[in-house]
């Protein structure tokens, strides 16, 4: 990466905790963003934070619930950025594109929840407003595509790690290049002043 660049965590929120969602993968992809941004804090790089909170009342992501609120280890400090969105991208109704601008950030190390949605659609939206995307895929997660989540019955169904494995594929090479966290930090190993 050259030049300025921030680390951008999307949805790490209590929401996702929640039972609805079924089965998961990658039940270390907290802990892999933790060490991420432990490293950039340490470093005093950009940290960014973004959460949802949804439009409808039945959303599990209602303003003002405890649902919304960041998971353990990854609550923004003050003097973080944090934005608020209501769709899966980062950029959209947010100030983030303009705040990157502002500060002259033309990298992002991103990762969050879920790879296959907001994840997925934030990495795109910022390849294509022009800004280098690093995702630590190691430190994001998705859900298996069931029934519950709104798929029609008779679909086909794809478990956590296809969906995983499969939207990281399809962003790594056209929209990011996809690192495990171990391997952006040792990248961006540099002495802490």
């Amino acid at each position: 990466m050259s030049g300025p660049h921030a680390l951008l965590l999307v949805d790490f929120q209590r929401a996702f905790l929640d039972p609805f969602w079924g089965a998961r993968n990658n039940p270390d992809a907290e802990a892999r963003a933790v060490d991420l941004l432990a490293h950039w804090r340490a470093r005093g790089w950009p940290v960014i934070h973004v959460r949802h909170e949804g439009a409808s009342p039945e959303s599990l992501f209602r303003p003002g619930s405890e649902a919304v609120s960041f998971l353990p280890g990854l609550e923004p400090l003050p003097g973080e950025m944090t934005f608020t969105k209501s769709v899966n991208s980062a950029f959209i109704g947010t100030g983030l594109e303009a705040h990157l601008r502002a500060k002259g950030i033309r990298d992002l190390v991103l990762c969050g929840l879920t790879t296959p949605h907001c994840v997925s659609t934030s990495a795109r939206m910022a390849a294509n407003l022009g800004f280098g995307v690093t995702l630590a895929h190691d430190a994001c997660a998705a859900f298996a595509a069931t029934a519950n989540m709104g798929w029609a019955a008779g679909l086909p169904q794809a478990d956590a790690e296809t969906a995983h494995i499969h939207a990281v594929a399809h962003l790594h090479g056209e929209f990011v290049t996809a690192q495990a966290s171990r391997d952006i930090i040792g990248a961006e190993a540099a002495p802490v002043a």
